[in-house]
């Protein structure tokens, strides 16, 4: 018997159908990485696990890959926690690259308390110096906050702002930088105007928030955050629709954001709708017909994006449903579910509408729809003599096809002239690979790339 044969796994989604595989080390790793919340429960998968699979990939991959794959992950995809995650790796596979570490690190670190929580990540297994490049990162990266943002971001923790100083020894520019960190060193920088800062100090907080209001004080994502807040206090409704349609500071915010402010308060609904709907109105369109194919699955359903935000990849999607809404010129859009049990698919027009309703609408089709999972092939072999012209075809999913034998993803016809498929999952093996153009991640960016793409 002949042993010395090459075997190739097979690889399946959670659901059992067939995924791509093997993908080489730095997809794997990008798939994992720009939909995640790190350390927060899938419906598959939990946050502990996906993490681990994010550090041993990390670890894998060229390190001038993975310091790209960071900078992007924080600048572009505007997350938080897993670049920080893939700056500890960094640490260890590109020391012997000459100023890789110091240089992603601090163009990574955009907030004042990202410079703990590095080195609260990098502590995470056991604590352990501080390398030379990853002490000449936090430093570098020390010099873009000012006061105010040090003090805002000073907050307890096993880690704090001074403790970074100190293991850093950075350096200040100026006698006013020198004086700052003088100060945070000694527990007495001057408390920042904040919302937070305020009411636990007592002040009113109608008359708080007023204030913040009218100084412009109150950051967008605060304000988006704390509208309910504001609506219970009884702050005046002209002041609060005046700043949400001002969106100063909204660049950074994510679409789900707006979905989630207005199920908070969903007085100003109104406002947060047309504050969306302009911050898409200057982004470039879509030529031509565009089918939006969106699962809503119960897979998209289950989990939370975040403990603190109540949001799951549902709603997530719907917004990128909404958003696509606006950037394509003709835009046809579809949800798509199906029965678990018969493995039969159910897809159905959405309503033309825009905004909030549209999201509203997309949401609400999982169980009129069977709640099942996404069935590709069955979807596209729908939908082809229908739109046989389609320009191009954008699915929206977290990859998790229930297709069995004869039903596989992997042969659904990619029949657009350009083909898309947008995971908003971190799940590990997904469909989307072959003849589509595969995109992570749950920010308006990645409909922003195909715009990019099709200029090419």
């Amino acid at each position: 018997m002949r042993l010395n044969i090459l075997k190739r796994k097979k690889a399946k989604t959670h659901e059992g159908a067939e995924a791509f595989a093997p993908l080489d080390d730095m997809s794997q790793l990008r798939r994992s990485v720009l939909s995640c919340m790190l350390w927060e429960d899938e419906f598959y998968e939990d946050g502990e696990t996906i993490s681990a699979r994010i550090g041993d990939l990390a670890a894998r991959v060229d390190p001038e890959a993975l310091a790209k794959l960071a900078i992007e992950a924080r600048t572009k995809m505007n997350l938080r926690h897993v670049p920080l995650l893939l700056l500890t790796v960094l640490v260890r596979t590109g020391a012997k690259r000459e100023k890789l570490v110091a240089n992603t690190v601090a163009e990574v670190i955009q907030r004042a308390d990202e410079l703990s929580e590095l080195v609260a990540i990098y502590w995470r297994n056991g604590r352990k110096p501080l390398s030379a490049q990853l002490k000449k990162g936090l430093a570098r990266a020390f010099e873009k906050f000012d006061a105010y943002e040090l003090a805002k971001y000073d907050r307890p923790g096993p880690v704090r702002l001074r403790d970074v100083l100190f293991l850093v020894h950075a350096k200040p520019k100026a006698a006013e930088q020198a004086e700052t960190w003088k100060k945070l060193a000694a527990k007495e920088l001057d408390s920042p105007d904040t919302w937070e800062v305020a009411l636990s100090g007592g002040a009113d907080k109608r008359e708080t928030f007023e204030r913040l209001l009218k100084t412009g004080k109150l950051g967008y994502l605060a304000l988006l955050r704390n509208l309910r807040n504001m609506t219970d206090a009884g702050v005046d409704q002209r002041l609060v629709e005046k700043a949400i349609l001002a969106r100063k500071g909204a660049e950074r915010v994510l679409p789900f954001r707006y979905i989630a402010a207005a199920k908070a308060a969903p007085g100003l609904e109104p406002a947060i709708d047309k504050a969306m709907l302009a911050g898409l109105a200057q982004a470039p369109k879509l030529r031509g017909r565009s089918l939006v194919i969106i699962d809503v699955s119960g897979s998209m359903y289950g989990g939370l994006m975040s403990r603190k935000s109540g949001m799951n990849r549902a709603l997530a999607a719907s917004a990128l449903g909404a958003i696509a809404r606006e950037i394509c010129e003709d835009p046809l859009i579809y949800a798509t579910a199906g029965n678990d049990v018969t493995r039969v698919h159910a897809t159905q027009r959405v309503p033309a509408r825009r905004g909030m309703a549209l999201v509203d609408a997309i949401y609400g089709l999982c169980q009129p729809l069977g709640g099942g999972g996404i069935f590709l092939n069955q979807v596209m072999r729908f939908l082809e003599p229908k739109h046989p012209k389609a320009d191009r075809v954008i699915v929206i999913t977290d990859e998790q096809d229930c297709g069995l034998a004869g039903d596989s993803p992997l042969e659904a016809p990619a029949f657009g002239k350009a083909n898309y498929m947008i995971n908003v999952g971190s799940h590990r093996n997904g469909i989307g690979y072959g003849p589509w153009v595969h995109i992570d991640g749950f920010s308006e960016q990645v409909l922003r790339y195909i715009a990019e793409y099709e200029k090419l």
